[in-house]
């Protein structure tokens, strides 16, 4: 299994491992002088090493086989959707557990890539909609599709793969949202949705939305 390209195992994790190792090395002195173990050198260590492990399950990159119709661009579960005249809106929320990487719901070419800058509250807020985000304009095969990055209280940071004028296949990786957050996919008029609220999805296999009559 990869990692997601922006893996921030520099500077990033190796801050985090430093602050955590001085803090266990503090612990093991403290033991060592009540108890007489000698920990200084094992408790480091085994915490270090628990903490890479984390870092590296946190930003896991698996390859995936793409699923049908208009694939979810995120892993985790839909929190809304809401069939409109004008299109479908499905929001997708990625807990600190879910993959991070970001997938193209459908082939097409880049529009434009436009970053907002803005607050940090949890991503499942309804004020999360003024969060830090990046904006994607899509030109695809049933017409313009929206799809917004949005970072939450831990995601500080959103890492888009692409440029406007890009090409990208369906399923291919577009961007990294760092510890989770949430995905808004907006959808052209002619698409129905096929998910429903608490559905787990995963990005680039499960499958949103078709035009319809589509099977």
């Amino acid at each position: 299994m990869s990692l997601a390209r922006g893996t921030p195992l520099l500077p990033f994790g190796v801050s985090i491992v430093l602050i955590i190792g001085g803090l266990s090395l503090t612990l093991a002195r403290s033991l060592e002088s009540s108890s007489g173990v000698h920990v200084m050198t094992l408790l480091p260590v085994g915490l270090g090493l628990v903490l890479l492990m984390l870092l590296l399950w946190f930003f896991r990159d698996p390859e995936r086989t793409c699923g049908q119709g208009v694939v979810s661009a995120a892993d985790g579960t839909v929190t809304h959707v809401e069939q409109r005249q004008d299109g479908v809106r499905v929001n997708v929320f990625m807990s600190p557990l879910n993959v991070h990487v970001n997938r193209a719901p459908l082939a097409g070419r880049v529009v434009s890539v436009t970053h907002h800058p803005g607050g940090h509250v949890p991503a499942f807020s309804k004020d999360s909609e003024r969060n830090e985000r990046v904006v994607v304009e899509w030109s695809t095969d049933i017409g313009s599709v929206t799809t917004v990055q949005i970072a939450g209280s831990l995601a500080r940071r959103i890492v888009p793969y692409i440029s406007a004028g890009d090409e990208i296949a369906k399923g291919e990786r577009f961007g990294l949202i760092r510890l989770g957050s949430r995905l808004d996919h907006h959808l052209p008029a002619g698409c129905e949705s096929v998910v429903r609220k608490g559905d787990r999805v995963i990005a680039g296999v499960s499958t949103i939305a078709r035009m319809r009559g589509e099977k």
